[in-house]
């Protein structure tokens, strides 16, 4: 199985370069894939009373995710549509696209639908839920890349999105039910939660209910079963060969596999019931009603397998092992002629250029073959003798008759079966007669009579399964024994267990099949009172596509009215909004949650006291000033008063690192509060600012609270301990802070850094309109060759574009001096920084500050001169090395993200040990970097030009106490 999976990858990768080599005849070579895996599951066929063939791959073995594949009875039959079907499509595929003009994109088309029938069989093959789920929201994503195939069309835009948005609502809610069943039986495996469901029902507890109720959303929505039947109809957009395979005998097979599986242990669960009998039968009159209201043949066969899925979801979740058995055989006859009608279709479509039955006529009488071909399939699904579909709908008539279920349900569900059948019969006559036809017409239509020929090979796929459809039906006896296989393994032995044959003899189901056929009959005559009936323009129980916009409608009103009364472009209510929440939600746990009882102990040296009291001192004073600028730097106390703390109690790299970034933030704050009022004006009423005040004192009231729970909650020795030796042994570095950010939760500091370069392109486009790119403004080469041409030019360049009222030589000099110094420091705190206080972090922050005293002194010209380089590009070099850092890794052997030490020795400097959590440093370095020249480029060089009346171009004299020079 994992070798089936592995070749259709590969496969999967092979097919756009295949298909692009050699076009549509590259399908059939493709086809050879899913045949050859068919053969496999043929000579392996599960027997019963032998183990089943299991396969197993550790993926994620910490969240139970791993690759447990297991051929069960039923997942072969499964695999024999998916694969079978697979590969018949696939040589479809090649007379279908034989002649199309735009073929741009059908390397992708191949490749997305050989991986869906990967993706498709590790589904039916998977044990583990986890895993199967993994595989179930990949048949989604594909479903809807190859629904919108025709991506120009707005109606194929609609349809991809509307199946993905209702399959994946309803794989939520299974991935739910799936963690709960899990979760209460200690296990994520079918094989294990169903035996013991059936072992012990008294395990079936209300949580379980409840899980299986969501996992039954989850297959009722990929089984397109009302209320969530209206996206399969829009699917119908999708190239024909899509509609084929996936809505005929793969992708909407999913949702009755599933229920299938889970139905001999959970079936006896009243809310099964409701959902799987109900709905399904529901769905199939219903479904079928509206067949007969639609004019595209295509549309017909939707709601007509909207319609059969119904049958399927009652048969196979009714819970019984000769009603099982009726649903395996229903469930592979549907394949086989729904498959062959979607292909004629697409045939027709193709030959003549449209769908609609109003303008075919005399179609039969020109292709006579294809006419047959779809005669046999379509009395296939009417349950005309002697073809399959016949014995699968008297096994399901016979077997729902003689059903055990508590009154009245059976008696609902055969009336309900007999109702939705005798449609069946009427929506079929009517696809042969709107396809093939007369019509009282003497001659063809214009799209009949210029229709192009049918190659055999485009006629060689639905003429296989419609072959197979009659001979399936003779060989029905042999068939039993292999359908069996699954309802024998699960389900209990039936009084009079049901066996499949072609001829039972005169009986009941045969009397209700001759009534249905008549039915169906009389339904589709075109002068019926059921005729007068379906042309009426109100749909029974209203319509489900319109509901579907409308709650989209409604969802983005209900959105964005909560975004406008939280999110007014209002800072202070944004924060406030934040704000109240940490204080209402701890307020909640604290209150009816748990907690340990706190043990205080005030343990603080006067200095703390002091630098505490200075702290509080400061952030009142703050709160009382209006002067913007003494605003930040009083603020800035408390932060600088932080890292002395750090300081106190043993936290050196801490305490570099918060004083770097207090530095960097003030620089930052004075940036923007250049282009603001040096005065905050006072707003807001008396009420507004006690509230707020209030706010401040329960937010502060809460961190205390909360930071004394964390503590009282630590009940375990804490690892603290421990951290300097295993950091050595692991990250090979004495410095424990360094080794935790680029070692221990390197993952965590990967998202970190992400979100710096995020955060620098946020504020770049806040400041720039259009493009941002490159680096910083530098001296032109006019201005230059002027300035090094006047008499008495200096050798500080930059200060001639400078306005000499401006400028201050002893900063631009010392500046200069100073930053050779501060680069140096700054190399060193980030090689040093895995030993000693340091690291990638606190090196690039001081590099930034060494920027940020350049362009202090010099302005945006100096910052250009400085480093010649688009902060973008520095930017992306961080996280690509950062990145890089896990793949050497990878290639040493070791984890992602965890050091290796290499050691060899240098001629100069002697032994040396290089850890490859260095790349990942010299990573956080560049971004580091990369961020504050981007901010210097932004909030300062920017706002610098928008401030200026001109960009000065050519330089000026420097004023001295002499004059010019």
């Amino acid at each position: 199985m994992l070798v089936i999976l592995i070749c259709l990858s590969l496969a999967t990768l092979a097919a756009p370069v295949a298909v692009g080599r050699f076009g549509a005849r590259a399908f059939l070579g493709l086809a050879v894939v899913p045949a050859a895996a068919l053969a496999w599951v043929i000579t392996v066929w599960p027997v019963s009373g032998e183990p089943a063939r299991t396969e197993s791959l550790q993926w994620v073995p910490a969240l139970h995710m791993n690759l447990e594949l297991r051929l069960t009875e039923l997942g072969a039959i499964m695999s024999v549509l998916v694969l079978g079907i697979g590969a018949v499509i696939l040589v479809y595929c090649a007379g279908y696209f034989t002649g199309v003009s735009n073929t741009r994109k059908l390397p992708t088309f191949a490749a997305e639908l050989v991986a869906f029938m990967a993706v498709m069989f590790g589904l039916v093959v998977s044990d583990n839920m986890l895993a199967m789920y993994v595989f179930w929201e990949l048949t989604s994503v594909l479903s809807f890349l190859l629904v919108g195939y025709y991506a120009e069309r707005a109606t194929s835009r609609r349809a991809a999105t509307q199946a993905l948005l209702v399959t994946t609502l309803g794989g939520l809610a299974m991935l739910v039910g799936i963690v709960e069943l899990g979760e209460h039986y200690g296990t994520y495996l079918f094989s294990e939660i169903i035996a013991r469901a059936m072992a012990d029902p008294a395990t079936i507890s209300l949580g379980v209910e409840v899980g299986v109720v969501l996992i039954l959303i989850g297959a009722i929505s990929k089984s397109a079963i009302v209320p969530f039947h209206f996206w399969l109809p829009g699917a119908m957009a999708a190239p024909t060969p899509v509609s084929g395979y996936l809505h005929a005998a793969a992708m909407v097979k999913a949702g009755i596999y599933l229920v299938a599986l889970l139905a001999p242990a959970f079936s006896h669960l009243n809310a099964w019931r409701v959902i799987v009998l109900g709905l399904g039968i529901l769905t199939m009159i219903l479904a079928g009603w509206r067949a007969l209201r639609e004019f595209d043949l295509k549309l017909i066969l939707a709601f007509g397998t909207v319609s059969q899925l119904g049958m399927l979801m009652v048969l196979v979740g009714t819970g019984e092992r000769n009603v099982a058995l009726a649903g395996m055989t229903m469930l592979t006859a549907h394949a086989l002629f729904k498959a062959t009608l979607f292909m004629v279709v697409g045939i027709i479509d193709h030959a003549t250029g449209t769908r609609d039955i109003r303008r075919l006529a005399m179609l039969g009488d020109k292709q006579k073959v294809l006419a047959v071909i779809a005669a046999l399939a379509a009395a296939s699904m009417a349950g005309i003798p002697p073809l399959y579909g016949f014995v699968g709908k008297e096994a399901a008539l016979e077997t729902m008759l003689h059903a055990s279920l508590p009154s009245p349900i059976p008696v609902v569900l055969l009336v309900g079966l007999c109702a939705g059948s005798a449609l069946t019969v009427a929506y079929s006559i009517r696809f042969l007669w709107g396809a093939f036809g007369r019509k009282g017409q003497a001659k063809p239509t214009s799209a009949v009579e210029n229709m192009h020929a049918i190659s055999p090979l485009f006629l060689a796929g639905p003429a296989l399964l419609a072959v197979l459809s009659l001979v399936d039906g003779v060989l029905s006896p042999w068939l039993d024994h292999v359908l069996a296989e699954y309802p024998d393994q699960y389900f209990p032995p039936a009084d009079d267990p049901y066996h499949l044959a072609l001829w039972h003899g005169f009986t009941l189901p045969l009397l209700l099949t001759v009534l249905i056929i008549g039915t169906g009959i009389v339904i589709a005559q075109p002068h019926s009172p059921f005729s007068r009936l379906r042309r009426r323009n109100s749909v029974l129980l209203g319509n489900a596509d319109r509901l579907y916009d409308a709650t989209l409608r409604g969802a983005d009103v209900l959105s964005l009215r909560m975004t406008q009364s939280t999110q007014r472009g209002s800072l202070p209510l944004t924060q406030g909004t934040i704000l109240l929440t940490l204080v209402l939600l701890p307020v909640l746990v604290l209150t009816f949650g748990t907690r340990a009882r706190p043990d205080l102990r005030v343990e603080a040296s006067p200095l703390f006291l002091a630098i505490s009291v200075l702290m509080c001192a400061a952030a009142l004073t703050a709160v009382l000033l209006r002067n913007r600028l003494a605003t930040v730097l009083v603020v800035g106390v408390t932060g600088y008063g932080t890292g002395v703390i750090f300081a106190i109690y043993g936290a050196p790299d801490l305490a570099l690192t918060q004083f770097l970034v207090e530095t960097l933030t003030l620089v930052i704050f004075v940036l923007v509060l250049r282009k603001l009022p040096a005065e905050a004006p006072i707003t807001g009423s008396r009420p507004s600012r006690v509230a707020r005040a209030l706010l401040g004192v329960a937010v502060a009231a809460m961190v205390v609270v909360v930071a004394i729970a964390a503590r009282a909650a630590r009940v375990a020795a804490p690892v603290a301990d421990r951290l300097p030796e295993q950091a050595y042994k692991f990250g090979y570095g004495h410095n424990t802070v360094n080794v935790i950010l680029v070692d221990i939760r390197a993952w965590d500091t990967f998202g970190e850094i992400s979100v710096l370069l995020v955060a620098a392109t946020g504020v770049a486009s806040l400041v720039f309109r259009n493009r941002r790119f490159g680096s910083a403004p530098r001296v032109s080469a006019a201005a230059a060759a002027a300035a090094a041409a006047a008499p008495g030019t200096t050798w500080l360049r930059g200060s001639a574009l400078r306005d000499p009222r401006h400028r201050s030589l002893v900063l631009e000099i010392t500046s200069r001096l100073a930053f050779p110094t501060i680069m140096v420091v700054s190399v060193y705190f980030f090689f040093a920084g895995h030993n000693a206080p340091g690291g990638g972090f606190a090196g690039g922050l001081t590099a930034g500050l060494a920027l940020v005293l350049r362009y202090l002194a010099g302005g945006r010209y100096e910052i250009g001169e400085a480093l010649p380089l688009d902060a973008g590009r520095i930017l992306g070099t961080g996280l690509l090395l950062a990145a890089g850092g896990t793949i050497v890794s990878l290639l040493a052997g070791a984890p992602a993200m965890s050091s290796v030490a290499f050691e060899f020795t240098l001629p100069v400097f002697g032994d040396v040990k290089v850890v490859t959590a260095l790349i990942f440093d010299a990573g956080v370095y560049l971004i580091v970097v990369g961020l504050v020249l981007d901010v210097l480029r932004s909030l300062g060089a920017r706002l610098d030009l928008e401030g200026s009346p001109a960009d000065m171009t050519s330089p000026l004299p420097v004023q001295t106490g002499g004059g010019a020079r």
